[in-house]
């Protein structure tokens, strides 16, 4: 497969806004309305709304706040990754007991989502490379993942699945009962 990684900028946003709309979701409806906004999320249930989301997840895209990368098969998307500096994501910061919190210059990885048809075939680790090269040469010091403990679907390991973190040496730094915090040294 001859997969491109794109970054996800305003040049990308409707390829982003297309693969939510139309490529994943058939095997999980009810995280539709997420559009991997999740992570900035802080609000109330009552305020977690598909077109709300959509919307937030356009306007942090145009100010700078949301990043990742889009990987690309005949010009479609068909697999994402979240990634930002670990103090954009305010859901994070909030609810998850990270490790040296303060830290500055720390890459965290929160989601990646392949479309099924394309799962199993490199993807993610074409992702990874791409997420390593890039912020090593902006001076991060770690990619930091939370990958989920237990057996899961291929979509439950929408966090990335910890064999991916394993197989690319980032070690586990803390464990918890539903996930590990993982990092890689850059």
């Amino acid at each position: 497969m001859n997969i491109q990684i794109k970054p996800l900028t305003i040049e990308t946003l409707d390829d982003y806004l297309w693969f939510f709309d139309n490529m994943v979701f058939d095997e999980n409806p009810d995280w539709s309305a997420c559009y991997c906004f999740s992570f900035h999320f802080t609000g109330s249930k009552e305020e977690w709304q598909k077109e709300k989301n959509r919307q937030s997840v356009i306007d942090f895209v145009k100010e700078g706040k949301m990043t990742g990368y889009l990987a690309y098969l005949n010009n479609r998307p068909v697999g994402w990754c979240n990634t930002n500096d670990r103090n954009q994501y305010q859901r994070l910061l909030k609810y998850y007991d990270l490790v040296n919190p303060n830290e500055d210059k720390i890459c965290s990885i929160v989601c990646f989502l392949i479309h099924p048809e394309y799962r199993r075939q490199g993807i993610a680790q074409q992702i990874l490379n791409q997420i390593s090269s890039d912020y090593s040469s902006q001076n991060y010091k770690y990619i930091e993942a939370y990958p989920g403990k237990g057996d899961f679907s291929c979509e439950g390991h929408y966090r990335g699945p910890l064999q991916l973190y394993h197989k690319n040496n980032f070690t586990i730094i803390k464990e918890y009962d539903d996930y590990y915090v993982m990092r890689k040294k850059l």
